[in-house]
């Protein structure tokens, strides 16, 4: 089993900033493909950005595409999100998520990650 564990959500008004930390524990962290998603009051969850095992293969979803950035520090365990320009409609609780292997596409999907962690909330005031 592999522990998840989110932190650094919050309130901040729009055109602010945010940054998520995830720490995993309980197995190899850098044998895990990570992700993030986020799931809005009666919406379904949503790819938000995933990181293959080293840092140098990133890929987000169309909504953050240029705002958001995921990077992560194996020798900490640990997976970041970084949000620039926020909006009212990136409000949602976000989850990160591992997997020990999945394609690129799949990578997009909730069902294909194994582990996850209990979510933090993230709201942006207009």
């Amino acid at each position: 089993q592999m522990q998840l564990v989110e932190s650094g959500g919050g309130l901040v008004q729009a055109g602010g900033s945010l940054g998520l930390s995830c720490v995993g524990s309980g197995r190899t962290f850098n044998n895990y493909i990570m992700g993030w998603f986020r799931q809005a009051p009666g919406k379904e969850r949503e790819f938000v950005a995933s990181i293959r095992w080293s840092e140098s293969s990133t890929y987000y979803g169309d909504l953050v595409k240029g705002r958001f950035t995921i990077s992560r520090d194996n020798a900490k365990n640990t997976v970041y999100l970084q949000m620039n320009s926020l909006k009212p409609e990136d409000t949602a609780v976000y989850y990160c998520a591992a997997v020990r292997y999945v394609s690129v596409t799949d990578g997009r999907r909730p069902d294909a990650y194994d582990y996850w962690g209990q979510g933090t909330q993230v709201t942006v005031s207009s």
